[in-house]
């Protein structure tokens, strides 16, 4: 393993983000204060519990997830598409270096950068509420795991596409709205029977439900299904990156 050629690639990435660290940090802190003031204290006024939980202390898994999702995938797939975009891979593709470390160099600063963000809104989230974590490793466990799932995922989406529209379109078309309809500003028991059927179809249920439980002790599906779908996602983005290097698809023309 060469962890020289890791360590090169991964204190790239990241002196990327130490140059805009203010704006990353101010950025969720906002965001994150807003959905409070709009979810938490217009909508949450209405909406006592859910599920014994107060509304405000309920969304926070779900803001976690949607920022750390979004995060992951935006700088995964910049970092990857950049050095294709200015011709730079293939110095890289050309280096003593394998196409798993060269995974493990963008996709661990993406990681990074996610978890980074995760944090910054758990702590701007406890300003607001008496925040209680009931399993803090599964918690740990979970957003690492969905960190470096969606990771690999934008690094696929980096290596697909040919300009930097494509990399905002799965992002924006798919990412965001499988998360707004997984559940992560409501429990999906709250649905009509019919809906919480076609809701189970949406893979983001199981990963929010999972985080949530980790916080509330309560989750829409069981924990089980939770690990399983982000073993079998992560699995899937794993192997799509292996045929990617094996073949050569969009790096090598």
């Amino acid at each position: 393993m060469n962890w020289l050629a890791i360590l090169a690639i991964y204190r790239f990435e990241m002196a990327r983000f130490y140059r805009t660290l203010m704006q990353s940090f101010v950025s969720p802190v906002l965001s994150t204060s807003l959905y409070f003031v709009v979810f938490g204290t217009a909508i949450g006024s209405r909406i006592d519990q859910v599920e014994g939980v107060s509304y405000g202390a309920f969304i926070v898994p779900g803001l976690i997830m949607l920022s750390v999702m979004t995060q992951a995938i935006s700088n995964a797939s910049f970092g990857i598409y950049f050095p294709k975009f200015i011709g730079t891979i293939y110095e890289l593709l050309s280096a003593p270096v394998t196409f798993f470390e060269i995974v493990l160099g963008y996709v661990g600063a993406a990681m990074t950068k996610s978890l980074f963000i995760g944090f910054v809104i758990l702590g701007t989230s406890s300003l607001f509420i008496d925040l209680q974590i009931q399993h803090p490793l599964a918690m740990l466990g979970f957003l690492v795991l969905t960190c470096m799932s969606f990771s690999l995922f934008g690094f696929i989406i980096g290596i697909w596409a040919q300009n930097f529209e494509q990399l905002q379109l799965i992002p924006l078309l798919v990412i965001t709205p499988l998360v707004f309809l997984g559940g992560s500003f409501y429990s999906i028991s709250m649905l009509p029977p019919v809906w919480q059927t076609v809701t189970l179809f949406n893979p983001v249920v199981y990963l929010i439900s999972g985080f949530r439980w980790s916080f509330f002790g309560q989750a829409d599906v069981a924990i089980g299904a939770s690990l399983a779908a982000i073993a079998l996602f992560t699995g899937i983005c794993l192997f799509l990156i292996w045929l990617i290097f094996r073949t050569g698809y969009r790096i090598k023309s």
